[in-house]
């Protein structure tokens, strides 16, 4: 087996804690799972289990304890899911499945041919089949996936496209009456041209879906029917409710009388980097990066509108 000595310790710690950190997590979870789910979590325990004894022996190292951060994480991962229930559990399962299979898919890339290459190999092909399997058996009845990502698009729309709209007509108008009517009736239209367009192109794939399936019914192939997409009345909804609670988000501080658009910055900067951490989550991404991309786009939005607004005064005369 390796010393500790022929690796990056820094690398050995963080395989070690990762691990660790998901067998805390399973175990807790048992408590707030009907179950069924407790049943996966008890056969995650055992894969898991035996992962971070793997790495243990393989780096020599005796590491059992997490750090701060990881705590901190864990906490907060085991409150959402008690406030969400097992629909939480579930997106917690499927979010740590990708994150592992990426993290573990990039490891191998790096040390292909290596022993901790080899030694990865193990470790992916239970994050591959066993853990895929145990973890899609839950997500893949209990999670509808297009909602998912309807409720992030809808909300991460509505919230850097109203701010923009918001910083540009103080730039214009500089009055937070007009700020609040204009950026207020630009929401509810933006929420209506949202669901509309959801609808339009839910109802188009629907129909290309069922054509090609009633295509091959007629040819007799029998590989299975079409996998139709959700609902197009129920996704219009949902991305149109989540478009107008994004855009809310910066027309309230206006409400209740802001008179800059800094306010808003702030209060949509900062909704920006939970809803940024929680897509970074589900998806696997790294969420520094994701939270810097989405702050780095609000900035430019800001930017752009404001000097837009500012210009058109200039140009035009706009006084309130």
């Amino acid at each position: 087996m390796s010393s500790a000595s022929q690796h990056d310790p820094e690398l050995a710690r963080t395989l070690i804690l990762d691990e660790l950190f998901d067998l805390s997590l399973y175990k807790a979870l048992r408590g707030v799972t009907k179950p069924d789910t407790r049943h996966v979590l008890d056969e995650l325990i055992v894969v898991e289990a035996g992962h971070l004894a793997f790495w243990q022996q393989f780096f020599d190292s005796r590491l059992d304890r997490l750090d701060v951060g990881r705590r901190i994480k864990l906490q907060l991962i085991i409150l959402v899911c008690r406030l969400f229930g097992e629909t939480g559990v579930h997106l917690a399962l499927e979010a740590i499945e990708v994150y592992g299979v990426r993290k573990y898919l990039s490891l191998w890339r790096s040390y292909k041919g290596q022993p901790l290459g080899k030694a990865l190999e193990g470790i992916l092909r239970d994050e591959l089949q066993h853990e895929d399997v145990l973890v899609t058996r839950l997500t893949e009845r209990k999670i509808n996936p297009e909602r998912i990502r309807n409720i992030f698009l809808g909300l991460n729309d509505g919230l850097v496209e109203i701010l923009g709209a918001v910083s540009g007509f103080f730039g214009a108008f500089g009055n937070p009456v007009m700020v609040l009517m204009a950026a207020s009736t630009t929401a509810a239209a933006g929420s209506l041209s949202m669901a509309a367009g959801a609808y339009a192109a839910i109802s188009s794939e629907r129909e290309v879906q069922a054509t090609e399936a009633a295509k091959k019914e007629f040819l007799g192939d029998k590989s299975g029917g079409a996998n139709l997409p959700d609902r197009p009345l129920g996704s219009a909804l949902v991305v149109g409710a989540s478009y107008f609670v994004g855009a809310m988000v910066p027309v309230l501080p206006v409400l209740f009388g802001a008179k800059s658009a800094v306010v808003s910055m702030v209060a949509a900067g900062s909704v920006a980097i939970l809803v940024s951490t929680l897509l970074a989550f589900l998806s696997g991404m790294d969420i520094k990066r994701r939270i810097l991309l989405n702050l780095a786009i609000i900035a430019l939005a800001v930017s752009v509108t404001y000097l837009i607004g500012m210009v058109a005064n200039q140009l035009w005369g706009i006084s309130v």
